[in-house]
């Protein structure tokens, strides 16, 4: 099916797209401002019946139709990234057994800017029956959807960017706003880490920079060491056996006490080299990380210090070497 152009104006894409991005950034002020009033106290309550939820071991179902069902997902995935269980139950559905999947423990977080859905009845009367909490994210307080909700979320009606002012955009730019709310609330008040967030994302970019010292280092005979009793022609073997161009010193008691590196070696051959113990060439209080350190930090150690290579000590030994080569790898850097 074609549809009628307008007359050709080489500035209209870029007027369409700042009108929608001030109407969509008009809603969120509004929404924002409605949370220092009536809004604020309702979304308290919501936060607390999650929780609630939660220390029953239930989780929090999510529903909605059309667009709204599409920020749902959404929502639903961010909750269970985050530490709050939640997943996405399609309406439509629900209505031919997957309602099933809703247990009495669980509490309904459903979608409906209009909050006349009917395809969310079957779910709404599923909750009443059961006596399952309803949380609706809507903008009509005297709709279906508003009247039936236990804690009702009603947000600013605001005029949709669409120049007809029908398809969702400030609505849906509004519920998505609410859902992230929700879930940054829920994860600040259970003390949600970084750690924590690794758990659920090991893959991609995200995981790689959650990952430690400890799942990054080379361990047992791969780490270049030596005594700082050795002469020195026996570290430069080490240093060049394991490849690192770097090699740990430690005392009787196997606590790192030095490092030998290149710039030590150039330094020992510029003033006439001797077999010395490497006690007098290295380098005394080396930088080393702890294991539990992330790989982010790691590389911000080594980019401050200028080096791309660190050892991982544990109760003053180490435990294993880190290369800026391994953070390469694994995608962090």
């Amino acid at each position: 099916m074609a549809f009628a152009e307008s007359p050709l104006d080489t500035r209209a894409p870029i007027i369409a797209a700042r009108r929608t991005v001030e109407l969509e950034m008009q809603g969120l002020t509004a929404l924002r401002d409605a949370l220092d009033n009536g809004l604020g106290e309702a979304f308290e309550a919501a936060v607390a019946a999650v929780r609630k939820v939660r220390a029953q071991n239930g989780r929090l179902i999510v529903t909605g139709m059309g667009k709204s069902g599409h920020v749902g997902r959404k929502i639903a995935a961010t909750l269970a990234s985050t530490g709050t269980p939640a997943y996405f139950v399609h309406p439509g559905e629900a209505s031919h057994g997957d309602l099933g999947m809703i247990r009495d423990e669980d509490a309904v977080l459903a979608l409906s800017w209009s909050g006349e859905a009917p395809e969310l009845s079957d779910i709404i009367a599923f909750c009443k029956r059961f006596d399952i909490p309803l949380i609706a994210i809507t903008s009509r307080p005297e709709s279906a959807l508003g009247t039936a909700a236990d804690l009702p979320l009603f947000l600013p009606a605001m005029p949709e960017a669409c120049p007809n002012g029908l398809a969702p955009t400030t609505s849906t730019t509004m519920q998505l706003a609410m859902g992230d709310a929700l879930a940054v609330a829920l994860l600040s008040m259970q003390g949600f880490s970084a750690q924590d967030f690794r758990r659920f994302h090991p893959g991609g970019k995200l995981g790689s920079k959650l990952r430690k010292a400890r799942d990054l280092m080379h361990t047992g005979a791969a780490i270049p060491l030596v005594s700082q009793a050795v002469p020195l022609s026996q570290a430069i073997v080490e240093m060049t056996s394991k490849h690192f161009g770097v090699t740990g010193v430690t005392d009787e008691a196997g606590r790192l006490v030095g490092v030998i590196t290149d710039g030590d070696l150039r330094r020992a051959f510029a003033s006439r080299f001797e077999d010395r113990p490497v006690s007098e060439v290295m380098t005394r209080t080396p930088r080393s990380v702890a294991p539990d350190m992330l790989a982010t930090e790691i590389l911000g150690d080594m980019n401050e210090a200028g080096i791309t290579t660190l050892f991982v000590v544990e109760d003053g030994c180490p435990v294993g070497i880190v290369h800026i080569h391994d953070l390469l790898r694994s995608g962090v850097a």
